[in-house]
């Protein structure tokens, strides 16, 4: 059986909802599908979501607000226009709420912007990592080098779908494609290995910042990249003594080298192990999706 994935408007204002919106008000598009022996059948089962309480909803901010007026085009846009998934420290989802809104550190301090994140690391076919250098226009943490891709599953049915992580999945397939320019039949959904997920909060410059529940997604392929610039300032394959290096230039404060927090936290805690398993080709044997790692 074929899998087919809708990707669907987003609502135009914020509102919290106990449940997805209606049927009617997605526009479906259709995206590739995987061969017919790639997925499980029950992933068609689209997940409902509900909401153990009512969340208050974050005041919206409109495209006209004059603070944010020097905001890179393409960076303000997606600020405004995407909605992340807004979700309690057990990963339950209980709403939706702007990016602009989620990453404003005013409101991370409030508690009320905890949001659901992934982070994808790929790997060649030689089992070297591909890093990115988030571009210079980007809201949070500009010109940080990080893992592969790091982004956001959007309230919308298709990347809502809880079951095998397959929403998630269906993110990383479009950002891989939005950022690095890496086509979907590269990185097929059913490609994606979930080996954990971790809790997170960090100050990006005073006024953003992050607070994500990210989920940790390894991939081994060999693909062609074609980075966007609006997203991607540098790209680069490490193997694992580079990253090293990489890492000991970070410490030192040598040639202004930064990394994304939410990387280190991958680094410092799992990144090397779970490398060693990507090497011997046992990625399985070090999924744990069960436990959420609150890391500082």
């Amino acid at each position: 059986m074929s899998l087919t994935s809708r990707i669907l408007f987003t609502p135009p204002t914020i509102k919290l909802s106990s449940s997805l919106p209606p049927s009617s008000a997605f526009s479906p598009l259709i995206t590739p599908s995987l061969p017919s022996n790639s997925i499980n059948p029950s992933f068609l089962r689209f997940a409902r979501v509900f909401s153990s309480s009512k969340p208050t909803a974050t005041p919206t901010t409109t495209m006209g607000d004059a603070p944010d007026a020097g905001m890179d085009a393409v960076q303000r846009r997606l600020m405004f226009d995407d909605e992340c998934i807004l979700v309690d420290e057990n990963d339950r989802v209980v709403g939706h709420d702007s990016k602009y809104n989620c990453h404003l550190w005013e409101n991370i301090l409030k508690g009320n912007a905890l949001h659901r994140a992934f982070s994808v690391f790929l790997f060649n076919s030689k089992h070297e990592l591909l890093l990115q250098q988030r571009s210079k226009t980007k809201v949070t943490f500009p010109l940080v080098w990080t893992n592969t891709c790091c982004s956001h599953p959007l309230y919308r049915e298709s990347e809502l779908i809880d079951e095998d992580v397959l929403g998630v999945r269906n993110a990383a397939q479009r950002k891989l494609f939005d950022e690095l320019g890496i086509p979907a039949k590269d990185v097929p959904v059913d490609q994606f290995s979930p080996l954990g997920r971790i809790l997170y909060k960090a100050p990006s410059d005073g006024k953003w910042g992050e607070h994500e529940l990210d989920y940790l997604l390894f991939i081994v392929r060999d693909v062609s990249v074609n980075p966007n610039p609006d997203e991607v300032a540098d790209i680069k394959y490490v193997n694992q003594d580079e990253l090293k290096e990489l890492l000991r230039k970070a410490d030192a404060g040598e040639e202004g080298l930064k990394l994304s927090p939410w990387f280190r936290l991958v680094v410092d805690n799992f990144l090397f192990k779970w490398w060693d398993h990507v090497e011997k080709g046992t990625l399985e044997e070090a999924a744990e999706m069960k436990t959420i790692h609150k890391l500082t």
